[in-house]
């Protein structure tokens, strides 16, 4: 049986002078999203090897959950930021466990 969680790696990228404005926009919407049905796992993190850049890992109960969380208040609000913040499209990786 094929495992029904999706998980996530996005990667964002700040525009140059914005990677503490990214940051703290991501960190205010964390529990609101860790609350939204289906959130299994919601975490930030920056990268060692590039400064500034957010990794988001994240895991849904399924696909369902997914395509909520992407219709949320806290990510709508923040995807109308993304030009403001971001230096280039988020880069989102759709995942399966294998083991």
């Amino acid at each position: 049986m094929t495992d029904p969680i999706v998980h996530i790696v996005a990667r964002l990228v700040p525009r140059p002078g914005k990677a503490e404005a990214l940051a703290t926009t991501l960190l205010e919407m964390l529990d609101e999203v860790r609350a939204e049905p289906g959130c299994l796992l919601y975490d930030a993190h920056e990268s060692r090897d590039a400064p500034g850049v957010i990794v988001m890992v994240e895991s849904w109960a399924d696909q369902a959950a997914l395509d909520a969380h992407g219709r949320a208040p806290a990510l709508t609000r923040l995807a109308a930021r993304f030009d403001a913040l971001l230096a280039e499209p988020p880069a989102i990786e759709r995942l399966r466990r294998i083991g």
